[in-house]
C-alpha cells in the first residue's frame, strides 16, 4: 500500500480524486478536464510558445507538482484536432518530434476565451500550491517527532546522558550531544 502509516493511498490519491471532482462515497468519477478544456489548456501552452506534445505532458505536471499529467493517448489526439481545427499548425523543427505553433485562429480564440483559459490554469496551478502546502506540512512534523524522539528520556538514557540539556558523549553510536 502507499501512501505510508496505513492510512490509505495518500496525497497522490486524494489529489486525483479532487481533480477528478469526486463526491464523495460513491461519488462518480469527472475527468480532470470536461470537453475541450484540455484542448484549452494546450493551445495556451502552445501560445506562449511553440511546443511538442511530451513537452506539453511535462509543462501540465510540473504546473500540478506532479499531481497530474495528461496521457499521451489524450494529449495526441488534441493536439490533431487542434490542427484540424486551424488553431495550431506544425512548424519546421530539427529531430523526429513534431514542435506545434499557435495560429491566428488560435490566438484569436485564446484572446476570445481568456477568462475561462485563465480559469483552467488556475485550477493546475491550485492543483501544484495544494501539493506544495501538504509536502511542506508533512515535512515539518516529521522534524518535530523527530526532535521529540532525540530529547525522550529513554533516548537520551541510551547515550549515558542525565538530561538532555547535558552535554554527553554517548554509545552506542559515539554520538555527542550538546546543548
Amino acid at each position: 500500500m502507499r501512501g505510508g502509516f496505513g492510512r490509505g493511498r495518500g496525497f497522490e490519491h486524494f489529489m486525483a480524486h479532487f481533480a477528478e471532482g469526486r463526491e464523495g462515497r460513491g461519488g462518480g468519477r469527472r475527468r480532470l478536464f470536461d470537453g475541450g478544456e484540455l484542448r484549452l489548456v494546450l493551445l495556451r501552452l502552445i501560445g506562449d510558445m511553440p511546443r511538442h506534445g511530451y513537452d506539453l505532458i511535462r509543462a501540465i505536471e510540473e504546473r500540478t507538482g506532479g499531481v497530474y499529467a495528461p496521457s499521451p493517448g489524450v494529449v495526441y489526439p488534441s493536439l490533431t484536432m487542434l490542427g484540424d481545427m486551424g488553431q495550431i499548425e506544425e512548424q519546421a523543427s530539427e529531430g523526429n518530434r513534431k514542435v506545434f505553433a499557435a495560429t491566428a485562429e488560435g490566438h484569436r480564440i485564446l484572446t476570445e476565451k481568456a477568462e475561462e483559459i485563465a480559469e483552467l490554469m488556475a485550477r493546475l496551478d491550485g492543483m501544484g500550491e495544494a501539493r506544495e502546502r501538504t509536502d511542506s506540512a508533512s515535512v515539518r512534523r516529521a522534524m518535530h517527532n523527530l526532535q521529540s524522539f532525540t530529547t525522550s528520556p529513554p533516548f537520551i538514557t541510551k547515550l549515558g546522558c542525565s538530561s538532555s540539556r547535558t552535554s554527553c558523549s554517548g554509545s552506542p553510536s559515539t554520538a555527542t550531544m550538546s546543548p
